[in-house]
């Protein structure tokens, strides 16, 4: 484009220096009838100016014209800023071009939103921005964003093949296996009535990669699952895809470790500490009542499930007798909750199947709440002890069956979290990255409406070594070789040694998981085929590189670090996908479709 210099290259060293520039109008300013226009490229931006009295009249006019995001080139002496008027915000900001050429590119309309103030643009209709999403990119922070992602996808690159792996692409055209999320599905104009299926993820692949004497396999892999989108949630995705032969759990930690302080070191030259934190499923669902658990702050739970055994309060004691249990936790200095949030609390409690929420205030020096006269002095001593009840904290509890009371709370913990974060009570740095593993996750988890286990992760898990005696006899005491990495109460992937051997693999199909041989022949032929002629001991894991992205630049929707994401509801508002097709192409692929009533 025949430019000398971006727009974030200027310094004083430069002054003298004749100079060319080209990029978009950021924003233009008339002082005293001369003109400043800041000009904005991919790397930042630079002031220039526009001096009537040193320019062609046309000229000057035709800056004087200039909207904002017209596309211009300008050329013109490097100079040093006027006295006091250095702007410190930007790396440019000693110095300014003289302008003594002009030439617009491309003019631009009157903008649907601004995109030069970061904190307007920030409270525009994010579907408005996803239609003009053009013009959202070009947002500072947007292309900051983006530039970071590319960064760490070159740094995982460069990590994974100093560690020997091999980045082998996996189809994207794959066949329907339906288990899991619901799957995207494909018609094959070639055979009327089959269809491909877009890949939920590379996972048969990969293993079948392992077979193939790869050893060590990853990709940068796109992946597809037709869910209910989520601010953490995307239709189509990005994951870092790993697997690896002759390994066991602790080789995949050590590589995983290495692999993120990596990309936090490139993305925001930051020290991770290793080795991480781990956490058993079950001391994570007990002390933080979820399996992602948010360990930057306290408030763990509590149980009282033995001091309650006997309780006059019968919801307490009822629940115990039904080999239920009875927990607590304390949201300190949140006594004050209002009505509203405490109403807020308790439908969250009763979306878990509650009845409703029990809680107790400490205000005033006194226990508020209706159930307190139930509580003998043993009872209020044991909440005292275990929760170091004081004045201004809020009690809550949860009676019932352990995973149901255990998640009840936990998820009443992030709400009040995000509660005393506002009211300023509760303060987490922004640099603050909490990475730990959480691992031994039950294998199964048993469906009661259709009466059948199914795998807590996938089918291919392998269940830890001295647990597999127990697949057929004892189910849920068995443990799978399961591994979520998790940070800041987000869960970065998951993966697992995988089973190997073919009889295992056709236990857990049909023994266990109740899969018919001929489905399983089906859906998962050609995989347990391939164990039969030598597989390797293998294991594996996926990072969602969305959920990497988001957390590094600080965002709470993972459309700010995707290029072109789709809405809360899977549409594309600048292109208008999904999109009704003509009549002649669902001939062609001999598809009809039925109206809706």
């Amino acid at each position: 484009m025949k430019r000398t210099h971006h727009c974030n290259e200027l310094r004083p060293e430069h002054i003298g220096q004749r100079a060319t520039l080209a990029g978009w109008v950021h924003s233009r300013r008339d002082l005293g009838g001369v003109i400043f226009i800041d000009v904005r490229d991919r790397e930042g931006r630079t002031q220039t100016v526009f001096d009537p009295s040193d320019l062609p009249k046309e000229l000057f006019e035709q800056a004087a014209a200039l909207r904002s995001e017209c596309v211009i080139r300008v050329t013109g002496k490097v100079r040093h800023r006027p006295a006091g008027t250095s702007n410190s915000k930007i790396a440019t900001g000693e110095v300014e071009v003289a302008v003594s050429e002009l030439e617009l590119l491309n003019a631009a309309e009157v903008l649907p939103f601004p995109v030069d103030d970061p904190e307007v643009a920030s409270k525009v209709n994010e579907e408005l921005r996803l239609k003009y999403r053009y013009l959202d990119l070009r947002r500072p922070e947007m292309a900051h964003n983006l530039r970071v992602r590319s960064k760490v996808a070159s740094a995982a690159r460069i990590f994974m093949d100093e560690q020997g792996f091999l980045e082998v692409e996996t189809p994207i055209l794959f066949k329907s296996t339906p288990e899991g999320a619901r799957e995207f599905l494909v018609p094959n104009r070639r055979e009327a009535g089959t269809f491909y299926a877009l890949p939920q993820s590379p996972q048969q692949f990969k293993q079948i990669l392992m077979v193939g004497g790869i050893e060590r396999y990853f990709q940068l892999a796109r992946c597809f699952r037709d869910e209910d989108q989520r601010a953490d949630r995307q239709l189509e995705f990005t994951q870092i895809d790993i697997e690896m032969s002759f390994i066991e759990r602790e080789d995949i930690y050590t590589l995983i470790e290495g692999l993120l302080k990596r990309v936090w070191k490139t993305a925001l030259n930051m020290e991770i500490p290793t080795p991480f934190k781990r956490l058993t499923f079950q001391e994570a669902i007990n002390r933080y009542g979820i399996d992602k658990p948010d360990t930057r702050f306290g408030m763990e739970l509590a149980d009282f499930t033995e001091e309650f055994r006997a309780s006059s309060f019968k919801v307490f004691s009822g629940a115990v007798a039904s080999q239920g249990v009875v927990k607590a936790l304390n949201a300190k200095g949140l006594a004050c909750a209002t009505q509203g949030q405490l109403d807020t609390m308790t439908e969250l409690a009763k979306s878990f199947g509650a009845k409703g929420l029990a809680f107790i205030k400490v205000e005033s020096g006194e226990w508020k709440s209706p159930i307190v006269k139930f509580f003998s002095d043993a009872e209020k001593a044991a909440l005292t002890k275990k929760l170091s009840i004081e004045e201004g904290d809020l009690i809550l509890f949860a009676a019932d069956q352990w995973l149901v009371a255990s998640e009840i709370l936990g998820r009443l913990r992030l709400y009040a979290a995000d509660i005393l974060k506002t009211q300023g009570k509760l303060q987490i740095p922004d640099d603050r990255f909490d990475f730990l593993w959480v691992v031994d996750f039950p294998l199964l988890s048993f469906d009661k409406e259709q009466n059948r286990w199914y795998s807590s992760h996938h089918p291919f898990t392998a269940p830890v070594a001295e647990d597999v005696a127990m697949l057929k006899s004892d189910p849920k005491k068995v443990r799978g070789q399961h591994y979520d990495i998790v940070v800041n109460g987000v869960e970065l992937g998951g993966g697992s040694i995988r089973i190997h051997r073919p009889d295992v693999q056709k236990t857990v199909f049909e023994d266990v998981l109740q899969i018919s041989p001929e489905e399983t022949r089906l859906r998962f032929g050609y995989l347990l085929e391939a164990f039969h002629y030598g597989a390797p001991p293998h294991g594996g894991i996926a990072l969602g590189m969305d959920r990497v992205m988001m957390l590094l630049a600080g965002r709470e929707s993972l459309r700010d670090v995707i290029a072109f994401p789709k809405t809360q509801k899977g549409s594309d508002p600048m292109t208008d996908a999904p999109s009704p097709v003509t009549a002649e192409q669902l001939a062609e692929l001999r598809i009809r479709t039925v109206a809706q009533e």
